[in-house]
């Protein structure tokens, strides 16, 4: 399969800051049945909470002031994360708000499917793209510099 390929099944990031925890918790119970069909991994705390609340397998990486951010960041990078769920508090200033920035151009660059909030998470679930192969367009610095 090519790096730019995304599988019918999907490698999902669930990332939320405190203040979203609860929201994601309630989003993973409600949409169970359908994250169960996908390989699921997390920032540290929301990993561990959406294991223990919906029994779904999650690989628990660092909190994201630890790190779990950036690990994140990198695995899409490398093609091991193939979409993000990150419910980001935007009323709450982040110690680690340089990695929270970072995340999401990394997310943008390698071109995933990335949801912010409920609506757009419930959107993307049920897409039928959602369980379908899917072209990425990867943005590369050899595309966006023109050469005289």
């Amino acid at each position: 399969m090519s790096n730019n390929l995304l599988g019918k099944q999907k490698k999902i990031a669930l990332i939320a800051h405190d203040h979203r925890k609860k929201d994601m918790i309630e989003w993973a119970l409600k949409n169970k049945e359908l994250l169960s069909g996908h390989f699921l991994c997390g920032t540290g705390t929301t990993a561990s909470l959406i294991a223990e609340e919906t029994g779904l397998p999650v690989k628990p990486y660092k909190s994201g002031p630890l790190g779990g951010d950036q690990q994140i960041g990198a695995m899409i990078s490398e093609g091991k994360v193939d979409f993000m769920v990150f419910f980001w508090d935007p009323l709450t200033s982040q110690p680690h708000d340089p990695d929270v920035k970072a995340l999401l151009r990394i997310a943008v660059l390698y071109d995933i499917p990335a949801a912010m909030n409920r609506s757009t998470a419930d959107y993307l679930l049920t897409s039928p793209l959602m369980n379908s192969e899917h072209e990425r367009h990867i943005i590369t610095y050899q595309n966006s510099v023109k050469v005289k």
